[in-house]
């Protein structure tokens, strides 16, 4: 019988972010939600956080693709 991998564990040398606060555009989530408590919902008010938010999020997932790159699954 396999055995389960949880979703804290490494597999096969991958970063593996166990909690959502882990991540590294954590402050600019929690600054839009932030942004977003101040300002009653009224997210026209908070584009500038949501963009730095979304740049991070890209950047990350850039870095995460270049990693992966030189890594298969099959070699």
């Amino acid at each position: 019988m396999a055995s389960k991998v949880s979703a804290a564990s490494p597999v096969a040398g991958y970063q593996v972010v166990s909690k959502f606060s882990d991540s590294s555009c954590y402050p600019q989530y929690t600054a839009s939600l932030k942004c977003l408590e101040q300002h009653n919902t009224d997210k026209s008010k908070c584009q500038e956080q949501f963009d730095l938010y979304k740049e991070c999020k890209k950047k990350e997932r850039e870095a995460r693709l270049e990693r992966n790159k030189t890594r298969s699954l099959f070699s």
